[in-house]
């Protein structure tokens, strides 16, 4: 039995022993590795030295191969097709794939785009799965275990991850159709303020950390955790609904609400796509974060 160490072997030697062992001769051998006869030659005997067996053994018909030689060059097959294998060029193709992709993203996400994302992913990636976590204070932990591949966030990537704005939405107000704003095409601060308001609750809502940064403060009346129960809350009472202009196109129903434009003060929202910069190169995660930024580009 054989034993040795890898850093201990000349990984150069081992296109010389292939070729040798399937030509059998030095001199053919030399040509096919466009080597010069010496230095093949020098390589044959470095290569005895190593295995201790003569491995080309000269007779009347030329060189034939040791019994060692015969099983190395048995073995050879294999590892030099697992070599190239391994120092080829990785390429990905969608359509054989069998990858899941895990995103962490909120239910605005899920809503503008997630359907569309979905349909995308599995029209060119038949055999791959799409899980959709929420996301939560832990969606950060999860992308530097390896659970979820990418994170659609509403801020820009924290310092030591990777991060590509995807689009930018405008805060819109929606209420009642009977609500004293209804017939305003926007609102201004102070107008804006005098009203109940029904938050969405996905952590620190963006409203809410403009208004203080501006030195104040909406009275938040109904708090919910969902954006989809949102416009289905105001027909009857005077409360205001902020959200992002693109949910207010899914959600809010021309017959009983109304869409005002949000005072400029809360400003626009960007969205980012966030990973992990392990994944950078990858050629799998490279083909999500494009797919995430063709669906999330185009409107609903």
């Amino acid at each position: 039995m054989y034993s040795t160490h890898i850093d201990r072997v000349d990984l150069n030697l081992l296109p010389p022993l292939a070729v040798l062992l399937e030509e059998r001769h030095v001199s053919r051998a030399a040509d096919r590795l466009r080597l010069s006869q010496p230095a093949v030659s020098r390589a044959l005997q470095r290569l005895r030295r190593h295995f201790g067996d003569e491995l080309l053994v000269r007779g009347p018909d030329g060189y034939s191969l040791t019994p060692r030689a015969e099983r190395i060059r048995a073995q050879l097959t294999t590892v030099v097709t697992g070599l190239n294998q391994l120092f080829d060029t990785e390429t990905f193709d969608p359509a054989t794939t069998a990858q899941s992709f895990r995103l962490a993203v909120s239910d605005y996400t899920v809503s503008t785009f997630g359907p569309a994302l979905v349909r995308q992913i599995l029209r060119q990636a038949p055999n791959s799965t799409v899980t959709c976590e929420p996301l939560d204070v832990r969606a950060f932990d999860k992308l530097d275990a390896g659970t979820v591949d990418l994170i659609v966030y509403g801020r820009p990537a924290p310092e030591r991850y990777r991060g590509q704005h995807l689009f930018t939405d405008r805060f819109v107000c929606v209420v009642a159709a009977e609500h004293p704003l209804a017939r305003r095409a926007s609102v201004s601060l102070s107008q804006y303020l005098r009203w109940p308001h029904l938050s969405i609750d996905i952590g620190q809502p963006g409203v809410d950390r403009v208004l203080e940064a501006c030195g104040t403060a909406r009275r938040i009346a109904v708090v919910m955790p969902y954006h989809v129960l949102g416009t289905s809350i105001l027909p009857g009472t005077e409360l205001v609904l902020t959200v992002p202009a693109r949910l207010a196109a899914q959600y809010a129903d021309s017959s009983r609400t109304r869409v005002l434009g949000a005072p400029r003060e809360l400003g626009d929202l960007h969205f980012y796509a966030v990973w992990h910069p392990r994944v950078d190169d990858d050629p799998c995660h490279s083909w999500l974060r494009q797919m995430v930024r063709t669906v999330a580009a185009t409107p609903a």
